[in-house]
């Protein structure tokens, strides 16, 4: 919002020297943001003068249209001759009084003006327009000053355009709409400043008639609870708007249109209360207030036709939707060239109505701004007398005597305040009296309770207002206070946010990381330190994706929790697997060039509860009970931490020094491995055999086992996955469930044997469907407490060992920690170990 100090001059007695950073200040202090202070006397250096155009010389032969024009400019030139400029405007004609800077001058934006030759014809100075001096964005022609205008030329045109002044731009935050205007704002600073403040709203204005200005029928009182209209009658057509007033709304940055119109935004600036002029000799029949038919369309005034929906408002007459209700008018009705009697409308609307309707058109206009953000419903009759007041003033007419005032205005809901609550809330000691006196200066009515409030303005502490209630009625104009806590931020924030002290509050003393904590950082350091990136994906995803994962019909992951407002209608579900997203993360980055990618996530899946409804309804007004948040702990989807990986392309790069190795299922195994291994989970207690688990490849998966739970699967992805998501061939991936683990035992710290290890390799010949992690686990049982280390280190398979046959060869490592072994203690070792796959798997030694 852009506001003029003169004109906040005019409601609030602002020091005459009062520094632009002290105005500044005071707005930030009471919360309002403040985008810039310009003082527009500095925005243009040089003499900026008032010109009356003398001649004007139509030059041709261009490819434009071109002026020489004779400005007679007074004394300001030096000479008092004819200041000669070359001007491209058409607006204006001998005898126009117009904005001219001569040579040396510089408008906003770093724009010197000199003389130069062009066209063939000496240009000395420029014609301005309101968009190259900064005070408007008009930059269809120059100023034209009005006829009644006392400015001479050679006179200095800043007094005259409004560039004496000081404007300031506002970023005014949703919660506060009452400060969308000239009212609001001159409230505010007179807290800040404690200068005194007069309340346009205050003006006298006469109430309802018997007889209604314009019969209007409003049916929807929810979304309109207040319709007010006056009629003016004989307005000339063609009385321009007065120059203050243009002005005024030019610095705005609304555009002047006509006399009627140009009121109605004014009153808007002023008051804060949007309003609408209609033709009221183009309406057709009485006038209805309801909400919009299915298909009923509308034309507004910028030439849309617009299809309304229900929840719309409109003002009808017998022709249908002549207005869409506190959003834009109709083009049926509008104010024209020739309108000479005027309707002002001014009503008060639901503000949720007219959000969703602004946003469902696309309609952002300043009326529909100021609506979703609450206006004084008390304002209607007062905007109607000021409004009417300017235009018989300025346009003649006649106003009708009648008055028309539906009013369904509910009272506003007293707020029970404890009066010691901003004290225990801020930190900050409030007096009793103090609090009332706060509240009092935003325009609250307070009545105070059973108990005397403190009379002495020093008494401070909790204890003075304790068992105080203060019943606090807000003000019209303040829809936004309506709980305690909101009438807390009220007194702080005019009290003084300086005046609360930047305490860092004492942290307890804790106790570390909590070992889930401990966990979850140890799992992600020990994958990257395998080359894995971290990455962070959204829990949103598609409903299509169970599909393009290949879920059967009954897995527990299709079942997805439903936002109800989604950021995109096309992810509106939480994720039920961590893959989803991060395959999407991995096919992003393959589409920006990358080829070698290992990308991991930890983060939580969310599956619904069975059964699970809404959740209760609960109020901020008090703590909720333990019934309510077990009610509302129920509907919470369970959300298990999980961690995931994918890989493509080359997990050991290729170069100079040799080929590289392509990613495949087996690193995806061996990276789940990496993850129990870092979760405190020992090696005797994990379990790898193969499965058939979507979205993984039925021949190339494997799901890990943790004393005989499955906690997660790895391998390869299902070739029609891959096609699905576009994804490279053999691309892998792993997720596990970090919740399924058991928390870490509590381990002695190893102890390191001075002995010597006895190292014996073993090849076993048994059937290829035997997984080799069985293997390894039976001759780790067999081997006994001697064992100290096995690894698998070679797999091998050939015509020679028989069809379905392989060969896997360990290396196991013997040691005792009290004596160096002998040979036969290490082979009767070994020999016990073989024995037990023997046993188990048919396994026999190779070459035996």
């Amino acid at each position: 919002m852009r506001v003029s100090v003169s004109w906040l001059r005019e409601y609030v007695d602002l020091p005459a020297d009062l520094p632009t950073g002290d105005l500044e200040q005071a707005l930030v202090d009471l919360g309002i943001e403040v985008d810039s202070v310009v003082d527009l006397r500095e925005t243009v250096t040089g003499s900026l003068v008032v010109g009356e155009v003398l001649e004007i010389e139509e030059l041709t032969g261009f490819k434009k249209p071109i002026r020489f024009v004779r400005v007679d400019v007074g004394a300001a030139n030096g000479t008092g001759e004819p200041q000669e400029i070359v001007c491209g405007a058409r607006n204006f004609a001998v005898g126009d009084r117009v904005v001219v800077i001569l040579p040396g001058g510089e408008l906003p934006g770093g724009f010197t003006i000199g003389a130069r030759k062009t066209y063939g014809r000496d240009s000395n100075g420029m014609i301005c327009s309101a968009k190259e001096l900064g005070i408007g964005d008009d930059h269809s022609g120059i100023m034209v000053l009005p006829e009644q205008s006392p400015a001479k030329p050679g006179d200095d045109a800043r007094p005259v355009v409004g560039l004496d002044d000081v404007v300031l731009e506002l970023e005014i935050t949703p919660d506060r709409g009452y400060a969308l205007s000239l009212r609001g704002l001159a409230r505010e600073l007179s807290h800040a400043l404690g200068v005194p403040f007069r309340d346009p709203a205050l003006a006298p204005a006469p109430g309802a008639t018997a007889e209604p200005a314009y019969p209007v029928d409003v049916r929807d009182t929810v979304g309109c609870d207040r319709f007010a209209a006056r009629l003016v009658r004989g307005v000339d057509p063609t009385a321009a708007s007065p120059e203050w007033m243009r002005r005024r709304l030019t610095t705005a940055g609304i555009r002047s249109i006509s006399l009627p119109v140009d009121i109605t935004n004014y009153v808007m600036l002023e008051l804060g209360q949007p309003m609408h002029a209609f033709d009221a000799d183009r309406i057709a029949g009485p006038l209805v207030v309801r909400r919009a038919e299915p298909g009923e369309k509308l034309t507004t005034l910028d030439g849309v036709e617009r299809v309304l929906a229900p929840e719309d408002m409109v003002i009808c007459d017998d022709s249908g939707p002549i207005s869409l209700a506190a959003v834009m008018g109709g083009e049926t009705s509008e104010v024209v060239a020739d309108t000479t009697s005027v309707l002002f409308e001014a009503a008060h609307w639901d503000p949720v109505m007219v959000g969703r309707t602004a946003r469902r058109h696309k309609l952002f206009s300043e009326a529909a701004k100021r609506w979703e953000r609450g206006v004084d419903p008390a304002l209607p009759l007062v905007a109607l007398e000021r409004a009417v007041r300017l235009l018989t003033e300025h346009g003649g007419g006649v106003a009708g005597d009648e008055i028309l005032d539906v009013d369904n205005v509910r009272p506003r809901t007293p707020v029970t305040l404890p009066a010691d609550l901003p004290s225990r809330r801020i930190g900050v000691d409030y007096p009793p009296a103090r609090v009332v006196a706060l509240l009092e200066q935003v325009g609250c009515t307070v009545a105070q309770g059973a108990d005397r409030l403190s009379e002495d303005p020093g008494a401070v502490g909790v204890a003075a207002g304790a068992g105080v209630a203060l019943t606090v009625t807000p003000p019209s104009w303040r829809p936004d206070l309506t709980d305690p806590a909101d009438l807390v931020e009220e007194v702080v924030r005019l009290d003084g946010y300086d005046r609360v002290p930047s305490v860092l509050p004492v942290a307890p003393a804790g106790r570390g990381l909590t070992w889930q904590q401990r966990r979850r950082r140890a799992v992600a350091r020990s994958l990257a330190e395998r080359g894995y990136v971290e990455v962070l994906a959204h829990p949103f995803v598609s409903a299509e994706l169970p599909d393009l994962l290949g879920l059967p019909a009954d897995d527990p992951r299709r079942p997805a929790v439903r936002l109800a407002n989604p950021l995109s209608d096309e992810e509106p579900l939480l994720r039920t697997t961590l893959l989803g997203p991060l395959l999407g993360i991995l096919k992003r980055n393959l589409g920006r060039g990358h080829r070698d990618l290992a990308l991991y996530e930890i983060g939580a899946v969310f599956h619904p509860r069975p059964g699970a409804g809404s959740p209760p309804a609960m109020g901020v007004d008090r703590r909720p009970t333990d019934a309510e948040f077990a009610a509302a702990d129920a509907v919470v989807p369970d959300q298990p931490r999980h961690v995931a990986a994918v890989l493509t392309g080359e997990i050991e790069l290729s170069g100079w020094w040799g080929a590289g190795r392509a990613a495949g299922w087996a690193d995806a195994v061996e990276a789940g491995r990496t993850v129990l291994a870092a979760a405190g989970v020992p090696d005797e207690r994990v379990e790898v055999r193969a499965a058939a688990y979507a979205p993984w490849h039925p021949g190339r998966c494997a799901e890990l086992l943790v004393d005989g739970t499955v906690v997660g699967h790895a391998g390869e992805l299902h070739p029609t996955v891959v096609a699905a998501l576009e994804l490279p061939r053999r691309t892998s991936a792993l997720e596990l469930n970090l919740d399924l683990l058991p928390a870490p035992p509590v381990l002695p710290a190893p102890a390191v044997s001075g002995f010597p290890p006895a190292l014996i390799d073993v090849a076993l010949v048994l059937d290829e469907s035997v997984p080799a992690a069985q293997v390894q686990q039976a001759l780790v049982e067999g081997a006994g407490e001697l064992l100290e280390d096995v690894r698998l280190f070679d797999v091998y398979a050939s015509e020679q060992l028989g069809a379905g046959r392989r060969s896997l060869a360990y290396k196991l490592t013997f040691r005792a920690p009290d004596r160096t072994l002998t040979v036969e203690e290490a082979v009767a070792a070994r020999d016990a170990a073989v024995a037990v796959a023997a046993e188990r798997f048919g396994a026999t030694l190779r070459g035996a």
